[in-house]
C-alpha cells in the first residue's frame, strides 16, 4: 500500500545543516501521520519528530527540538526533516515511518505506532 525510500544523508561539519527526504509510493500515504526516527550505534532506536496528515500539528523530541523541522508536501508524496546546527551525537541512521491511520491518526513517539518504515539513511556529523 505505500512503500517509503529516504534520501538526502551524508557527512556533514558539527554546525552544519542537512535535509533528509522521505518518498513515498501510494495515494494513501497524504492521510498518514508521518514520523521520523534515529538509530545510533550500540543505541536502541529513538523518535525524533511526527507530523500529522495536514501538516498541522508537529511533535519532537527535546534533543532536537529547535534545530530541526518536520514537514511535508503532500502534493509530492514527500516528507522532510530539515536538520540545522548538527552536533556529532546527531549522527545515526534516519528513518522515516508512517502510522497506516486514515486521517485521524494522533502523533506518536511510539515506533509501535507506525506500520510502514523506509530503509533508513545514514547522517555523520564530524567534530
Amino acid at each position: 500500500q505505500v512503500q517509503l525510500v529516504e534520501s538526502g544523508g551524508g557527512l556533514v561539519q558539527a554546525g552544519g545543516s542537512l535535509r533528509v527526504s522521505c518518498a513515498a509510493s501510494g495515494r494513501t500515504f497524504r492521510t498518514y501521520t508521518m514520523g521520523w526516527f534515529r538509530q545510533a550505534p550500540g543505541k536502541e532506536r529513538e523518535f525524533v519528530a511526527a507530523i500529522n496528515w495536514s501538516g498541522s500539528s508537529t511533535s519532537y523530541a527535546n534533543s532536537v527540538k529547535g534545530r530541526f523541522t518536520i514537514s511535508r508536501d503532500n502534493a509530492k508524496n514527500t516528507g522532510y526533516l530539515q536538520m540545522n546546527s548538527l552536533k556529532p551525537e546527531d549522527t545515526a541512521v534516519y528513518y522515516c515511518a508512517a502510522d497506516g491511520v486514515y486521517y485521524g491518526g494522533r502523533l506518536s513517539d511510539s515506533s509501535a505506532a507506525y506500520v510502514y518504515w523506509g530503509q533508513g539513511t545514514q547522517v555523520t556529523v564530524s567534530s
